[in-house]
């Protein structure tokens, strides 16, 4: 059996119940007329679940605690997690079954138009088993690696994963990651290999590549095609047969998790909630552990997986809590709510996400200051692993330093920005975090790329693990270890702490004007070919000016790179047909004084996309690159 990769710091509360619910019938009460507020949904949104669940309401107290199994879904990006959740829906009766069942779960813009899932996402299934009524509380988790702590927060929030393992492809490196992440948890897992519908697929050496590398028997992989729905019903029967429910006391005063939250510019802060002990309903006077603020509870309800109303809310189940928190700091994930007059021990919660990759996020005009700061604060809410702290540049003004998981995450965020709060910022150029220590230079070594480990799942995949700086990989080699592997392989990383290294601060220069946005700290050894590479691309980004423009990167004093962006030339010799030559001189000589004096006095506008383009690094001629501290498949 494999030891653990290093994951388990990342988990919050072992033992959060995650538990919403689904209208069906035979255990419904009537609903009363719709509010304002409900009738203001998404239109399009609504006409993906049943008439019934809009209509009648769910009396949660029916739902005992045996009833209730708890569960996520994990794999590596792209292997048919969110397939597989349309599939379920369909199943449970929880949507309509149609043609545009696609990424139902996926509700952000951002993640339609990527075809990845970036935020953790839940829904309530009511399944029918041996004559009991079950329900069965799915979490849709992201696959890529910068969105690990959503992973991860959701697995204290269950008692089993479904680990799904795609036919063709077979084990990557986050089927593995999240294994362990599961595996550290203590959490029931069932192997399910997805697309057996593939042409190419081979479930059979996926099922011993699972027994081989997770030490889980080949009898117990469940073969389905979440495309076509076949055998799915069969992943239903596992989770109840599998799965054990949560182990909580309704009797005792409340005690309820925040384990995410957004904000609604009409209702305030909407918390998402995970009951653990006790009963909350609409009018109840709670207390937040971490403010000490007394707030009156206005609504509570499930997630279904849209909100739906409903009177109480007990032990074992999850929804929604509205409170009337009106300010953003006020709902903190990890913090523990309880009723006024009944102080309980306050649970766990979550450790802080460790970020791996830096950039500054400045207004494009200062005047947007105040609402891009509210835009952010707002957001940071919904996506809790971003940290925030406020910076200032002396091009740019004032902005803040934010902190990712990863490239990818950061412009998921930027992204968000710009499509829910219509947001225009301009983002640095990404960093990672260094130690210096002043000190003479022969005491300090380079350290590169050290191979840790190497492992055969099988005749056709190898495993390799490798310590190297964390600056190779977070800008683009993600992307070159697809291209240089057609898409086969696959990668993770963790931190592995800091090492020394003989690293250098190199400037770039514009007509010999520093461009802070753009200093990087670059290994000795790379600086020229890297400082060659940024003044290249540099000087595609930049547009023409009447005036030349040298671009040059320096380390210190020392230029090691240069090029130059050249002037519109306008020809002043086309009225002179003739004549003396010491007039077409005159002209030339008027004109060079001209562009002269534009290149003292001239303004040079970087573009906002060219702080992240034109740091993208690029492999060498010969294809390869510097390795980094990846686990990679």
């Amino acid at each position: 059996m494999w030891a653990p990769m290093g994951r388990g710091r990342w988990h919050g509360c072992a033992l959060t119940v995650w538990a919403t619910a689904a209208a069906h019938r035979g255990i419904l009460e009537p609903r009363p007329m719709p509010t304002r507020g409900a009738a203001a949904k998404s239109r399009s949104q609504d006409r993906l679940y049943s008439s019934a669940d809009r209509k009648e309401k769910i009396d949660m107290s029916r739902f005992s605690v045996e009833n209730i199994r708890n569960f996520s879904i994990i794999a590596h990006v792209d292997h048919g997690k969110s397939t597989l959740a349309d599939r379920l829906l369909e199943l449970t009766g929880t949507i309509d079954k149609t043609k545009n069942n696609k990424q139902v779960l996926d509700k952000l813009q951002v993640e339609r138009e990527r075809g990845i899932t970036v935020k953790a996402q839940t829904a309530s299934l009511f399944y029918n088993y041996e004559g009991k009524q079950y329900l069965l509380n799915l979490i849709d988790t992201p696959g890529h690696v910068d969105f690990s702590y959503e992973v991860s927060r959701s697995l204290s929030a269950c008692q089993g994963v479904l680990l799904v393992v795609d036919a063709n492809e077979g084990i990557q490196a986050q089927t593995v990651a999240n294994f362990f992440l599961a595996f550290e948890a203590q959490l029931s897992v069932i192997p399910v290999i997805n697309k057996i519908d593939l042409k190419n697929a081979d479930p059979e050496r996926v099922e011993k590549q699972i027994e081989k590398v997770f030490d889980i028997p080949t009898d117990e992989c469940i073969k389905i095609s979440a495309k076509l729905g076949t055998n799915v019903e069969r992943v239903l029967q596992a989770v109840i047969e599998r799965i054990p429910p949560p182990k909580v006391h309704r009797k005792n005063p409340l005690k309820a998790l925040v384990f995410d939250s957004t904000f609604d510019q009409y209702r305030g802060v909407i918390a998402n909630v995970a009951l653990f002990d006790g009963v909350v309903s609409k009018g109840d006077k709670i207390v937040s552990a971490h403010t000490k603020k007394i707030y009156e509870v206005n609504e509570v309800g499930v997630l279904n997986p849209n909100e739906q109303p409903t009177h109480k809310l007990y032990a074992g189940q999850v929804g929604y809590l509205i409170a009337g928190m009106k300010d953003v700091t006020e709902a903190q994930i990890g913090d523990t709510l309880y009723l006024h007059k009944q102080p309980v021990e306050p649970l766990p919660g979550f450790k802080s996400a460790k970020p791996m990759v830096f950039a500054g996020m400045y207004p494009i005009d200062q005047s947007e200051y105040n609402n891009l700061k509210s835009a952010v604060e707002k957001l940071t809410i919904n996506d809790s692993s971003v940290t925030v702290h406020r910076d200032s540049s002396l091009a740019l003004g004032a902005g803040w330093r934010l902190g990712f998981l990863g490239l990818l995450h950061m412009e998921v965020f930027n992204q968000r920005l710009e499509q829910e709060y219509n947001a225009s910022v301009i983002l640095t150029t990404p960093t990672v975090p260094y130690k210096a220590v002043l000190s003479s230079a022969k005491l300090i070594k380079a350290r590169r790329a050290v191979q840790k480990n190497m492992v055969y799942i099988d005749q056709n995949r190898v495993m390799l693990k490798y310590l190297f700086p964390l600056n190779e990989i977070v800008v683009d080699f993600y992307d070159s270890l697809k291209s240089l592997s057609s898409g086969y392989a696959s990668f993770d990383y963790e931190d592995a702490g800091y090492q020394t290294a003989e690293l250098v601060k190199m400037d770039i220069l514009l007509n010999g004007n520093l461009v802070e946005e753009l200093v990087t700290i670059v290994h000795k050894d790379k600086a020229h070919s890297v400082g060659k590479a940024i003044c290249e691309r540099l000087k595609d980004s930049l547009p023409r000016q009447l005036f030349e423009i040298a671009i040059q990167a320096a380390i210190g004093s020392k230029i090691i790179a240069r090029e130059t962006v050249k002037a519109y030339r306008k020809n002043v010799l086309a009225k002179c047909y003739g004549g003396d030559i010491t007039r077409k001189m005159k002209l030339l000589k008027r004109q060079a004084e001209g562009k002269k004096k534009l290149r003292k006095i001239g303004n040079i506008e970087v573009p906002k996309d060219a702080f992240i383009k034109v740091l993208r690094t690029q492999p060498d001629n010969d294809g390869r690159r510097n390795r980094s501290n990846v686990t990679g498949i």
